[in-house]
């Protein structure tokens, strides 16, 4: 074969890449919407955001600015900037609906998984909802060595061998129960803000415990301004005698916006909020309700609203003997024109009240920070159901369904994507899939879980054969799954879910043997790790490429080779182990058909592909060059091999 290159090259690329942020000076308001936690009362904290821009010199501990401090948080904040190693190996036999669905449910600390969503779902998320372990000094569950995140966690899931490193429980004879609990949250929030988009809410249900801290923390990574409520959860009704001090009935949510972006916030109406409109003088505009048309104000603070009213049904000239109206006279008198003030049904009101008609209330209502037990559960009422799932208790303390399904409501979209990387039992991925078969929305989930090895060894979840909380997860979404069916045989909305687990990247890491160099390059003329197949090569690539893990992809035998198209031909990829010179041009040309192929179904002229081959698969320089040549010839110029 001639050598075809005419200038084009085939550059190799890692499947780890990145891009910095480049902040104008000028611009603060846009810097402060970057990063909020920089800034403080007297402004710019630059050590902050030195730290924030990857400058690992303000780690030394020296003097701190205003703000919630404790040893450690330099660090943490500097874990969400280091970026993964890992990748997520997909795992088709333990999903539903694979080749469909758009849920993602993905095994692994929380951590590391949010950095590998950073590039495919960076400002991509309408709303997060996460219950984290609560700092009880017993319960919550993070590494030991939190700096040395993923390799801590193979090591506890048995991917790689270790001696004595576990994850265990945060107890307070440690003497540092709040340090360890906020260095675990702190950069967990960071990178969950990354991924909201500007309109998007996040919720995070937590006890009095932390809840002073976990609000100092979210007002400085997503901004003081962005604060809206600390939602009072009504979880319970009946008091226990077993405390000896205060029975807690209720729980906190803090309810914080990505950004300003989000101006307003309205629920839906409901049954309860509806029966209070009547129609007692047949009004032709329908059923109404009525306010008051008296201000709190008095006269003499407000006497540009002090005027006299006519009763319309007895001519009485009315004035308040010491309250001013609501309205000005203008409008007051509109009012009276459009017979909006009602009197009474023989005019017998002392003061007119103005009415509020159901048709016009179509923007919803005014959310409230106090979500009472009858309109979204309790934690009697969740575990209750969750047992009738399961036929058996498998879970303590599950979230009720109709909590999620209140949050997802207000952000007022039937399409979007919500995020829990707290999973758990899998309660926000069930109200999910629950609210959608009842409006027909199409949001997405995606649920994170940490494989938690289940030690109580006379539980039922362990008898059942469940290992982890990840399996019950997996097991409550299937269940609910088919639930729904069952109880809507009709409904043809999404159902499934994809599953990932966190494994380390499938590009070795070069770690060479000082005393045998040459044999450390020998062991590393093949880039892939051994062992791992095409589809997780291709999954890891769609993520460091900041692709959808739930994009199409379709395969096509080519030149007797498997080749991949993704995302109808913005990617395509052939992972074979050999391509010798005499299956350049045949590969090459039936690369080129295909993308023709796709040009003309979406029906665009130009469709940027880029291709990709790895790059110890080619038997010399020359096939490789061949093959960059061909491409290029046939305006296919994003040509790398991994």
């Amino acid at each position: 074969m001639t050598n075809k290159n005419q200038g084009a090259t085939m550059k190799q690329v890692e499947l780890q890449d990145g891009a910095s942020a480049d902040v104008v000076q000028e611009n603060m308001q846009h810097l402060k919407e970057l990063f909020p936690d920089a800034f403080t009362e007297n402004g710019v904290n630059f050590d902050t955001l030195r730290q924030l821009l990857g400058d690992l010199k303000v780690l030394d501990e020296g003097e701190e600015k205003y703000g919630l401090n404790w040893h450690g948080k330099k660090q943490a904040c500097q874990i969400a900037l280091t970026p993964s190693l890992g990748t997520l190996l997909p795992c088709p036999e333990e999903s539903v609906d694979w080749d469909t669905t758009q849920n993602l449910f993905i095994e692994g600390d929380n951590l590391e998984v949010l950095k590998l969503l950073q590039k495919s779902y960076a400002n991509k998320v309408k709303m997060i909802y996460i219950d984290p372990p609560y700092n009880t000094g017993n319960e919550f569950v993070y590494p030991d060595k939190f700096q040395d995140n993923l390799d801590t966690y193979l090591k506890y899931t048995g991917q790689i061998d270790g001696e004595g490193l576990k994850f265990t429980s945060n107890t307070e004879t440690g003497g540092r129960k709040h340090t360890n609990w906020l260095n675990m949250m702190y950069p967990r929030l960071k990178l969950a803000r990354s991924l909201l988009s500007d309109d998007g809410l996040i919720y995070s249900s937590i006890d009095s415990g932390e809840v002073a801290n976990l609000r100092e923390i979210m007002d400085e990574i997503f901004g003081e301004e962005n604060f809206l409520a600390s939602i009072v959860w009504e979880k319970r009704f009946t008091r226990s005698n077993n405390s000896k001090t205060f029975a807690t009935l209720t729980e906190s949510i803090l309810c914080y916006r990505k950004s300003t972006v989000l101006e307003t916030i309205r629920e839906p109406r409901n049954e309860k909020a509806d029966s209070t409109y009547s129609n007692p003088d047949n009004d032709p505009r329908g059923v109404w309700t009525s306010v008051s048309y008296v201000n709190p104000a008095t006269k003499e603070q407000r006497p540009n609203l002090t005027y006299t009213l006519i009763n319309p049904i007895t001519g009485e000239k009315i004035d308040h003997p010491t309250n001013a109206w609501k309205y000005q006279k203008s409008v007051y008198e509109q009012h009276a024109a459009e017979n909006r003030l009602y009197w009474g049904s023989e005019g017998g009101n002392k003061f007119p009240r103005l009415k509020r008609f159901l048709s016009e209330m179509d923007d919803g209502m005014v959310p409230v920070d106090f979500w009472d037990r009858k309109s979204v559960g309790t934690t009697d009422d969740a575990s209750k159901k969750l047992q009738e799932l399961f036929g058996m208790k498998v879970f303590d303390f599950p979230k009720p369904i109709e909590l999620i399904v209140r949050a997802l409501k207000l952000a007022e979209s039937k399409d979007f994507i919500a995020l829990d990387f707290f999973a758990g039992s899998g309660t926000t991925a069930h109200a999910v899939m629950k609210l959608n078969s009842e409006d027909g929305g199409s949001r997405r989930c995606i649920s994170v879980q940490l494989p938690e090895i289940i030690t109580d060894q006379k539980s039922e979840a362990f008898k059942a054969g469940y290992k982890t909380i990840a399996e019950i997860s997996k097991e409550r979404i299937r269940r609910a799954a088919k639930k729904i069916k069952d109880e809507n045989p009709d409904y043809a909305g999404d159902l499934g879910f994809k599953v990932f687990k966190l494994a380390s990247s499938n590009i070795k890491v070069w770690n060479p043997d000082r005393t045998d160099l040459e044999g450390s390059l020998l062991d590393h003329k093949e880039h892939l790790v051994e062992g791992r197949s095409e589809q997780d090569i291709l999954y890891e690539l769609l993520l460091k490429r900041g692709v959808d893990l739930t994009t199409p992809i379709e395969t096509r035998e080519i030149a007797g080779k498997n080749v991949y198209s993704i995302g109808f031909g913005k990617i395509i990829t052939c992972l074979d182990d050999l391509i010798a010179a005499n299956d350049v041009e045949p590969l090459a040309a039936g690369i080129i058909a295909w993308q023709k192929e796709l040009k003309s179904a979406l029906g665009v002229n130009v469709l940027e592909t880029h291709v990709f081959f790895k790059d110890s698969a080619f038997r010399d320089d020359v096939a490789k060059t061949n093959m960059a040549a061909i491409l290029s010839q046939n305006g296919i110029d994003h040509v790398r091999s991994l």
